[in-house]
């Protein structure tokens, strides 16, 4: 190798990226690192790389579970997912306070669910300054989230519901099988029982 080449050879890529990055962030942060590559694999491989990545960090995972190429994650440790979920493309999941999804539930493209939020009611302090407020989110069981729906901190859809595209749901008493679209979201149906062997 020549003087040249050793002297490029110490800009490579990953010798940035130990130097400037592996070497300075805590440990729990370079987790996000490996997942930001996998995020963005496509098809079938990288869906099942990602169910993996999540079976090991998440709280806890059922089985077959989805998650479509683009989708990130926060403070996974507090995610508990249940069995045959599936988590649709750029999806953005905060669950620092605690983040929880019911069996057989799907997300749409663009789905937003936060668990935290930033306090600034007081107008004397910096909002930066006045901390931040944890409350769980939990989706039932047959949930169905529509296209970048945003799921507000401490958030409980009962079993069966459905959220249009683009809803903003907020902290109310929601009832099983509610259809909830608007921003502010609000109840503008329910499901119905259609029969056995019926289907809309």
């Amino acid at each position: 190798m020549s003087v040249v080449e050793k002297d490029m050879s110490e800009y490579s890529f990953m010798r940035i990226l130990k130097r400037f990055y592996w070497d300075v962030v805590d440990p729990d942060e370079r987790k996000y690192l490996l997942y930001y590559f996998i995020s963005q694999f496509p098809g079938p491989a990288g869906n099942l790389m990602r169910g993996r990545f999540v079976e090991k960090k998440a709280r806890s995972v059922g089985r077959n579970l989805i998650v479509m190429a683009g989708t990130r994650f926060r403070s996974i440790e507090n995610l508990s997912i249940g069995d045959e979920v599936q988590i649709g493309y750029d999806n953005f999941i905060q669950a620092l306070g605690g983040v929880s999804i019911g069996d057989y539930s799907m997300t749409a493209p663009g789905v937003k669910i936060w668990s935290v939020n930033h306090n600034y009611r007081d107008k004397n302090k910096l909002i930066t300054d006045q901390g931040q407020t944890t409350s769980p989110v939990v989706i039932g069981c047959d949930v169905w989230i529509a296209a970048n729906a945003f799921i507000s901190p401490g958030v409980n859809l009962p079993d069966g519901c459905v959220v249009s595209s683009g809803a903003v749901v907020g902290v109310k008493d929601y009832k099983p099988y509610s259809i909830i679209a608007g921003n502010p979201a609000r109840v503008i149906g329910f499901r119905e029982d259609l029969g056995q062997g019926q289907s809309e």
